[in-house]
């Protein structure tokens, strides 16, 4: 028995340029239109997999414990948070028993810490081993001056520091649980982690920040933040060939509009978006 949940943890704000590369904006701007500033809004999107006696939550978006100037550049909106999307799946933090961290970016392992009613920061699921890689874990406490202000060491050194992280050996098609496989790629950063979820017959694919909305299935669109651009590009190509081919669900992290996609291939033999949709 596995239950699967996509948890809306809220939006934030990124340059449209950033999210969108070397795709001009005349074409970008149609498909997530930017405000006055260039930003467009994005989603957070955590997933929650409940398989067993295993309460696995994949990712923790942004958190609460940012001061008033970060919160200033990412600007984080919405009614959405990673507590209440819980609350609506039934689940009490409590009960997390692992936290699946795709990557040590802010705005996927920001909730990870939370900041308390009392003002003290702590760790948001007091039962929960969280889960990372060393390779990455490595890259995240030396970062390079292209990531620097993506690692913000106090959501995820503390937990290190502690005892509370735990990490997965670096092997592809790692099984993480009977029901979760996890793929290593390095072209978004070192060693970032997409999880691959069988349920029955079907096979749902956490794309993480590689593909991060349904209108970044288009080749050209990779993010200027990936350090390997052209990495990305043959690791995104490999994802949406085996997607189309297998017909899986791609889960989609930041889209605003879509928890996840199917993609086809057309006549000439391009993949595109065929379906978009909530998980049911």
């Amino acid at each position: 028995m596995i239950r699967i949940s996509s948890l809306h943890t809220g939006n934030f704000k990124l340059d449209g340029g950033s999210m969108f590369g070397v795709v001009p904006k005349r074409m970008w701007e149609k498909l997530n239109p930017p405000d006055e500033n260039n930003l467009c809004s994005w989603a957070m999107r955590a997933l929650l997999v409940e398989t067993g006696n295993r309460v696995i939550l994949i990712d923790t978006g942004i958190g609460n414990k940012q001061d008033d100037k970060f919160r200033s550049h990412f600007q984080p909106h919405g009614d959405h948070s990673l507590f209440g999307a819980l609350e609506m799946a039934g689940i009490r933090r409590e009960q997390v028993t692992d936290v699946l961290l795709t990557h040590l970016h802010f705005d996927h392992c920001g909730g990870a810490i939370w900041r308390n009613e009392a003002g003290n920061t702590e760790a948001a699921f007091p039962n929960a081993v969280y889960w990372c890689n060393q390779r990455h874990f490595d890259w995240a406490m030396q970062p390079n001056e292209r990531e620097r202000a993506s690692f913000l060491k106090e959501n995820f050194e503390p937990l290190h520091r502690e005892g509370r992280m735990q990490f997965v050996p670096l092997r592809q098609n790692f099984a993480f649980d009977k029901h979760i496989r996890l793929r290593f790629v390095y072209g978004h950063t070192e060693a970032m982690m997409v999880p691959i979820i069988q349920a029955g017959k079907q096979k749902l694919i956490y794309c993480a920040d590689l593909l991060p909305s349904q209108w970044h299935v288009g080749m050209p669109y990779v993010m200027a933040y990936d350090v390997r651009p052209l990495l990305t590009l043959q690791e995104k190509a490999r994802l949406l060939e085996d997607a189309a081919k297998e017909n899986h669900q791609l889960l989609l992290e930041h889209d605003p509009l879509a928890e996840y996609c199917r993609v086809a291939a057309g006549p000439n033999g391009r993949i595109g978006v065929n379906q978009t949709g909530k998980l049911s």
